[in-house]
């Protein structure tokens, strides 16, 4: 079959799954993330993830024209105003909850109370910019313990900033974004085209102090998923910038990625991982399909043959989702059933996750034809 009739064959069930998906959700008072039991599980209104649920129902009201998403779509817009109001508490998350959100709302029809939430988002995260070239991540308790702390998931939150500088014709915001993802290039590589989840700089001096861990298995180790927001996100900033240095990176982490994967092609939750537990993260494969595509669009012209394998890998990882880990039934609201939220995180593994279904329902768009990035909103009208 080839990648239109299968997407469509996916989008098909994919608006039965989904129909059903926001049905269960406005009975939530909130904002689904996970599933508990058969029924939504939300997390607090300022959680990371909360823009992907909005995010999809856009997605998919683009796919199918029906009322059902939009206004599932505007509800959970309208109930995130309450995080913008506890501003202080946010993070570098912001690119994830408003500009896939408010930022695409805005470009569809305009709307000036969406345009104000991206911008006030943006605004959160340039604040958040250390003067030494890296985007803070995280908070701490005013203690200062995390204040020089960075980490690869940035990487996707910044077309928040390149999207300011397109709207407000400022270049700092750009500056900005370009500072970071260079020093990503610099500091989060390790030899064999890897990156760490998360590098501690001193706020001060801009040193290099640690590498932890983080969602990972171990220090040094390979998470699956920072390896796929690398690959992403540097095709993002390549898209917004043209600045090719990015597409290199992507391919780097991508060729390190690919080379590692199983035969099955579910990545394993770390790729330093032992064999046992066998840990599986379907948001490593949704995310690193988007940036696939969009890399072997980008090379086309001059390696042909790589971009076919690219988008190969692409197919093989968006199709090995469908056949292993959907649930199109209605015993859970979700689709993917083995996201894994970290590897020491038992709590959180083989669960569902929101992003993950993001993810899987962008990439299988992208198959269907779909051109508009929701990480670059300020073109659909172009």
């Amino acid at each position: 079959m080839d990648d239109r009739s299968w997407a469509n064959s996916v989008l098909s069930k994919l608006d039965a799954k989904m129909t059903y998906g926001v049905q269960k959700a406005q009975t939530l008072d909130g904002i689904p993330y996970t599933v508990q039991g058969s029924e939504w599980k939300s997390n607090g209104i300022g959680w990371w993830t909360n823009g992907f649920w909005p995010a999809e129902m856009w997605q998919m009201y683009l796919a199918t024209g029906k009322e059902l998403y939009r206004a599932e779509a505007l509800r959970a817009e309208t109930l995130m105003d309450e995080a913008l109001k506890n501003f202080t508490r946010l993070h570098h998350d912001v690119g994830f909850l408003w500009l896939i959100n408010s930022g695409v709302h805005y470009a569809l029809d305009g709307n000036a109370d969406s345009l104000t939430r991206m911008l006030f988002a943006g605004n959160i995260l340039a604040g958040r910019y250390n003067p030494n070239g890296f985007i803070r991540a995280w908070n701490d308790n005013n203690d200062g313990t995390r204040a020089g702390w960075s980490i690869i998931d940035t990487m996707m939150n910044l077309p928040l900033l390149y999207t300011m500088s397109a709207y407000t014709h400022d270049p700092r915001f750009a500056l900005m974004a370009k500072s970071h993802a260079d020093h990503v290039i610099q500091n989060f590589f390790k030899p064999d085209g890897s990156v760490y989840h998360i590098v501690c700089y001193n706020a001060e001096t801009g040193a290099i102090e640690d590498t932890p861990a983080g969602q990972g298995c171990a220090p040094g180790s390979s998470w699956s998923r920072g390896q796929s927001w690398a690959m992403y996100g540097f095709m993002l900033s390549y898209l917004h910038t043209g600045d090719r240095r990015y597409i290199a990176a992507s391919r780097r982490v991508s060729d390190y990625f690919l080379s590692h994967m199983p035969e099955d092609m579910l990545a394993p939750v770390d790729f330093c991982q032992s064999a046992e537990p066998h840990l599986i993260d379907n948001c490593a494969n949704g995310i690193a399909a988007c940036g696939l595509i969009e890399l072997a669009k980008a090379i086309q012209d001059e390696a042909p043959e790589a971009a076919e394998s690219y988008m190969n890998a692409a197919r093989a990882l968006l199709r090995a989702l469908d056949e292993h880990c959907a649930d199109w039934t209605e015993k859970t609201p979700a689709v993917l059933t083995h996201c894994t939220s970290a590897y020491h995180d038992e709590a959180g593994h083989h669960i569902a996750m929101d992003y993950g279904d993001y993810f899987f329902i962008e990439g299988v768009r992208k198959l269907a034809g779909e051109t508009r990035l929701f990480w670059k909103p300020l073109d659909f009208a172009k």
